[in-house]
């Protein structure tokens, strides 16, 4: 027996917000749960010391696979090795 009050599809209206509410909330577990598992995972191995030449001071630095680079105050970006440390090649920004 249906109420005359209710229209006919409001118990189908009903289940369909409380699933869509369900699925939100189970996202939103999956995004939280992702974005600890990703920041609490190892963080990337930084060089102890960057030697830079005489004179340079450092403003960013950034790091590749096998390489990092340094950007310096008279806007030189400085590629170094990661294994070995040595200046691999010298940028000037125009």
């Amino acid at each position: 027996m249906t109420d005359p009050s209710e229209p006919p599809n409001i118990k189908f209206l009903r289940r369909l917000v409380t699933v869509l509410t369900a699925t939100m909330i189970f996202g939103l577990l999956i995004v939280i749960g992702l974005l600890v598992i990703r920041f609490s995972s190892k963080s990337p191995d930084l060089p102890t010391s960057v030697t830079l030449p005489d004179g340079a001071k450092a403003v960013t630095f950034t790091q590749g696979p096998d390489w990092y680079a340094v950007v310096t105050k008279d806007d030189v970006i400085l590629i170094f090795d990661r294994m070995t440390g040595e200046l691999r090649q010298s940028v000037k920004i125009k």
